[in-house]
């Protein structure tokens, strides 16, 4: 678990709260608790890391109606819904819209614990992803108008010939904008380069 990830449980029932946040501590992780759905949406900022352990069944606003509120705010902390029998069919439904996983009440503390780390490794990969990504536009942006059409003229598959012809630039122009676009991007090959740009239009 990273020093900034925090596990968020959003329940209604104290005693829950209590319980979980026992184990959770226990395991030796960071553990934020709102009685509601509301207590959490008005803490919640961007950049949260961890994830959420969200009760389905509460007064006023539901988990699943949080989990709705959250993907449309751009939320991408992974969801682990906590729900009982009676409400798997619609956890099953919340998985299809982007949930992470749902366990079912009354569990064991095993199985919430794998589940959370599992959680917690997703919110790990797509950091780093943003993180990598972040830095390819950054990096994107350094390139001039005329190194830009060149890169996308690399990356379509055209060759320095085709390219010069396109552009009405020398061969040998076209040779040096690529050079530096491949310094610029950070990339040895072209396959590393076609990778790059692939990633940041994924």
């Amino acid at each position: 678990m990273s020093e900034l990830q925090t596990i968020y449980v959003v329940d209604d029932d104290e005693a829950m709260r209590d319980s979980m946040t026992w184990l959770l501590e226990g395991e030796g992780y960071r553990v934020a608790c709102f009685d509601s759905a509301e207590s959490y949406l008005k803490a919640r900022h961007d950049g949260l890391r961890g994830c959420l352990v969200l009760d389905v069944r509460m007064p006023e606003m539901s988990g699943l109606e949080l989990h709705e509120k959250l993907d449309a705010l751009g939320s991408t902390l992974p969801i682990i819904f906590v729900t009982g029998h009676g409400d798997v069919p619609m956890a099953v439904s919340a998985l299809q819209r982007g949930a992470c996983d749902f366990i079912e009440k009354p569990f064991h503390n095993e199985d919430l614990l794998g589940r959370i780390r599992r959680a917690l490794e997703l919110d790990a990969q797509m950091a780093a992803r943003r993180e990598r990504d972040g830095a390819i536009t950054h990096r994107l942006d350094q390139l001039t108008q005329r190194e830009r059409e060149v890169l996308d003229l690399v990356v379509a598959g055209k060759l320095n010939k085709q390219i010069a012809d396109e552009l009405n630039i020398s061969m040998k122009t076209v040779e040096a904008h690529r050079a530096r676009v491949m310094e610029k991007m950070g990339v040895r090959t072209l396959a590393e380069l076609v990778k790059a740009v692939m990633t940041t239009n994924a």
